[in-house]
């Protein structure tokens, strides 16, 4: 007799487009569904790993080795993983009898299509099947023409001018994230009004398969039955899903560049105002990262798309860890030196006492 082979749910989107609140929603509402999450992390932070564990359902925190298995209190299971995640497979199929559901969260910059390739290798193929991808766009982020007022008339137009060949790759990644999605998650629709939310489903279907379902959600919140359970064994049909990186033999992120800063922070509304300043003045796509305030027994998270930013307090500071304000900013042609001198030179001008 076969084995039940694992279900797994690829969670693709855009940067900052509401992926790991969406998992920790998610987790928080697994309705006694034993689920195992995979994050794949993009940047010298392990941000994204660390606002799932974080979740606030109960974790075991003893150790921060990537790839380490994590216990969440509800059954589940929870790892981030920065390179190869085969070995953190091999170790998920070992306890396929405690898992009902697998979830990998991709990083905002991966393309999904080799991820599910990577599922019809013998070795996961006889234990994994793709239950769907799910992809999840930021509809204030594409309302604003953040990746095209009309995906359609640009690629065409791309592919009639030659000159057009040096076109942002981040168009193209937002294109195949929609080409290969069983189901697309418009988030953020609190954020756009009526008219515009009709322009960015147009916009998704020009870029989706036929027959693809749109759903709404705002704050991650969204019935897991939606999401789980689509039987579609991927896999077997990723081959067929045509994507603008079709013809590279592999992908990697050299297109964009991850920078780390580190800052003195001493007030959030001046941060936010350097961020919004640097981001106008650099192609940063992203930025996100943990940030101490003085006098503040709260950890405050930041994390921004574009010129957009928002910031909360996620959870007290551990009397081991060191309270330090750190961002990843992801980006194209970035250079640390350079931001961190002009954050820095932002945030202490904003400090200093303006002359009578």
């Amino acid at each position: 007799m076969q084995t039940r082979k694992i279900p797994a749910t690829i969670v693709t989107g855009f940067l900052g487009s509401g992926k790991t609140t969406l998992l920790r929603h998610l987790l928080a509402n697994a309705q006694g569904r034993r689920i195992a999450v995979i994050v794949n992390e993009f940047g010298e932070l392990g941000i994204d790993g660390e606002l799932l564990r974080g979740c606030g359902i109960g974790c075991d925190e003893n150790g921060e080795e990537n790839g380490q298995l994590y216990e969440l209190a509800n059954g589940c299971l929870c790892c981030t993983v920065q390179e190869e995640f085969a070995p953190v497979m091999e170790k998920l199929a070992a306890r396929r009898d405690q898992i009902d559901h697998l979830i990998i969260e991709t990083s905002g910059l991966a393309l999904p299509k080799p991820l599910v390739q990577a599922f019809q290798w013998p070795a996961l193929r006889n234990t994994f099947t793709v239950d769907a991808v799910v992809t999840v766009v930021d509809a204030p982020a594409v309302a604003a023409g953040d990746f095209a007022d009309d995906p359609v008339a640009v690629d065409a137009q791309r592919r009639a001018d030659d000159n057009l060949d040096h076109d942002s790759p981040l168009h193209e990644l937002f294109e195949d994230q929609l080409a290969t999605a069983d189901l697309v998650v418009v988030h953020k629709t609190d954020g756009v009004t009526p008219a515009q939310l009709v322009d960015v489903e147009a916009a998704i279907r020009a870029e989706t398969m036929p027959g693809v379902k749109l759903v709404h959600a705002q704050h991650g919140r969204i019935d897991i039955d939606v999401l789980l359970g689509l039987q579609r064994a991927v896999e077997d049909q990723i081959d067929a899903r045509k994507t603008h990186h079709d013809e590279e033999e592999d992908h990697d992120h050299d297109a964009f560049d991850s920078v780390q800063v580190a800052l003195d922070v001493t007030n959030r509304d001046a941060l936010l105002a350097a961020l919004r300043d640097v981001v106008g003045r650099h192609e940063i796509y992203r930025a996100k990262g943990f940030v101490a305030l003085p006098g503040v027994a709260m950890r405050l998270v930041v994390q921004g798309v574009g010129t957009r930013f928002d910031s909360y307090f996620d959870r007290p500071w551990r009397p081991d860890e060191a309270r330090q304000s750190r961002l990843v900013l992801i980006g194209s042609e970035l250079n640390a030196a350079v931001l961190q001198a002009e954050l820095s030179a932002a945030l202490s001008a904003s400090s200093t006492p303006v002359a009578a």
